[in-house]
């Protein structure tokens, strides 16, 4: 083991909050935002964690060890913690050892990975969570569908038993998108949840989704740290 499977790049931990998204919404949770993404989609939410060109990166980056996050959870041991980013799959040997950390000490009951479904995952970690929040990026994202897409990486988490899949959605054309890839790689549960950064926008975009996912026997996501807190970060 190298020191630096000791070290974990992070943006920021945060917490109490609420899970905002997906399937656990409304559930009190802790968040660790890693740093780093391969991805730039153009409606990115979080480009503090990779892009350069809209953010002080070198400031918004921090070297933790595991034992300072297990410390920061001991202070408070979380029902559901999250990690986010970024992209968490991006550091896959130190947050494997993370998660086996956080096993051992009971730091957590649940432990969530939010990731776009570009990178498959290392055994230790689908051994370790939860569940993944896979969220494959649609073309409004402004990516290369062999960017965002990659039909290796869905099938394994499809097979791994552990994936919700949560599409970000801006217009009800999107939805035909989100079937054709349901339909391709086998992917359910499906979680269709509005793009935005504000209360205004996104309450809009739920009500236009709201019967057109009912009739595709879907779920429907909230942004509840959006309509709660608007775009504050540490929410």
């Amino acid at each position: 083991m190298s020191d630096m499977d000791q070290y974990v790049v992070v943006d920021e931990t945060f917490g109490p909050t609420f899970q905002g998204e997906g399937s656990s919404a409304g559930r009190y949770a802790h968040f660790i935002r890693l740093f780093g993404c391969r991805l730039s989609c153009a409606w990115c939410d979080s480009p503090q964690t990779h892009d350069a060109t809209r953010c002080d990166v070198a400031a918004e980056q921090r070297i933790l060890s595991i034992e300072d996050v297990t410390s920061w959870l001991a202070a408070d041991p979380a029902g559901l913690l999250v990690i986010t980013g970024g992209e968490p799959l991006l550091q896959p040997h130190v947050v494997g050892r993370l998660l086996c950390a956080i096993r051992e000490r009971a730091l957590a009951t649940d432990i969530e990975i939010e990731t776009s479904g570009a990178i498959a995952p290392a055994d230790m970690i689908t051994s370790a969570v939860t569940r993944f929040n896979v969220s494959p990026k649609l073309a409004h994202s402004g990516l290369r569908r062999h960017q965002r897409i990659r039909p290796a990486v869905l099938r394994g988490f499809a097979d791994s038993g552990k994936a919700i899949w949560k599409f970000v959605v801006q217009e009800l054309d999107d939805l035909d998108e989100i079937q054709d890839l349901v339909d391709t790689y086998g992917l359910h549960p499906v979680w269709v949840m509005p793009e935005g950064t504000d209360s205004a926008t996104v309450l809009a975009r739920m009500r236009m989704l709201a019967d057109p996912v009912l009739a595709r026997r879907w779920h429907l996501s909230t942004r509840l740290h959006t309509l709660l807190w608007e775009n504050d970060r540490g929410r």
